[in-house]
């Protein structure tokens, strides 16, 4: 079979592998189908990942078809239609005891730590899968767990329908938290460069659109909200500029999430967020959150139309990662099909 593998910062081959087999009796053989890209797999490729260890097979967000299964898996068959979940816990260290296994003192996660899903078959245990409802098609199945990340944002931020959500950046990411934040019934800005992004955003159900290239993002985020601030503060932009800002734009008592992974420190006073009580929080992953979102995306309750722009099969992968740096093109999600 053939795997997409960076072998180092930014050289990419499609390597020839054997397929893989089942060793263990929980596990499950997979026919991939369809992998998205998201901006951890471009960040291992460049090698701006902080965590990633190379060689590595890349791909996290993938769907797929149950070929083959161990003596042990139960309520599984050959046929399945499957997400596989890319957070591997261990269980039994205190972070996994308290009900917080993406972040397991021994975390591993599918595409950084071990071999991802960008390969034309996987293995993996049956606990790391999730059943694909009948009416979600393979497309809009692989924004799933992307789904699952911003529903882990959401959770982590406690948001509300009181809340003033603003989110900083109106990519894949934060287009994911406003969807799951209007879901709680919050009032929601959210901020860009592109202007195509913020009109694409409105269709989404963002209560105002910011482009910060035309306005002071404070004062307006202070004018939206009578001079409070608000409530809470999602920075999707991720560097050291951004999250010093989202400390600025959030009100007193308010709560700023980061999901950023830049090593580079902020310049960020005590005072800042002593004197205000303000709640900073990262979120990472997700924990035990694709129930909730498969279930709206079974309802209905979650619209992904228009969200895939380009499609490549996998062996195009270069031509893939090329179509996302250029920031000339426009562009949503980025698939790649098996």
């Amino acid at each position: 079979m053939k795997a997409v593998l960076v072998t180092q910062p930014h050289h990419i081959v499609i390597e020839e592998r054997p397929k893989p087999e089942i060793s263990e009796p929980n596990e499950a053989l997979i026919k991939v189908k369809v992998g998205g890209i998201c901006g951890s797999d471009v960040h291992i490729y460049h090698g701006t990942s902080s965590v990633a260890t190379y060689p590595r097979v890349i791909g996290h967000e993938i769907v797929g078809e149950i070929i083959d299964i161990g003596k042990q898996v139960i309520n599984w068959s050959s046929g399945d239609r499957v997400i596989v979940d890319p957070v591997i816990s261990c269980g039994t260290c205190y972070q996994c005891r308290i009900g917080r296994k993406n972040v397991c003192r021994n975390l591993k996660v599918r595409s950084v730590h071990v071999d991802g899903g960008y390969q034309e078959y996987i293995v993996v245990p049956q606990e790391s899968i999730y059943r694909i409802p009948d009416n979600v098609t393979w497309e809009d199945a692989i924004l799933i767990e992307p789904f699952t990340v911003a529903e882990q944002v959401c959770s982590r931020a406690e948001i509300s329908a009181d809340d003033l959500v603003f989110i900083m950046g109106a990519g894949p990411v934060g287009l994911s938290v406003l969807k799951m934040a209007k879901l709680r019934g919050a009032t929601c800005f959210i901020s860009d460069v592109v202007e195509k992004r913020l009109e694409f955003a409105k269709t989404q159900g963002a209560d105002e659109v910011l482009n910060v290239k035309n306005l002071d993002v404070k004062n307006e985020i202070f004018r939206l909200t009578e001079g409070l601030g608000a409530t809470v503060v999602i920075d999707s932009v991720c560097n050291v500029k951004s999250f010093e800002q989202a400390l600025t734009y959030v009100c007193s008592a308010g709560r700023v999430i980061t999901l950023g992974f830049s090593g580079e420190p902020s310049a960020i006073a005590q005072f800042t967020i002593t004197a205000r009580e303000i709640d900073v929080r990262g979120s990472r992953l997700h924990n035990n959150k694709f129930p909730v979102v498969i279930d709206y995306f079974r309802e209905g309750k979650i619209d992904v139309s228009n969200w895939i722009t380009h499609r490549f099969h996998f062996t195009a992968i270069q031509e893939a990662l090329k179509v996302i740096e250029n920031q000339e093109i426009e562009k949503g999600k980025v698939i790649l099909y098996f």
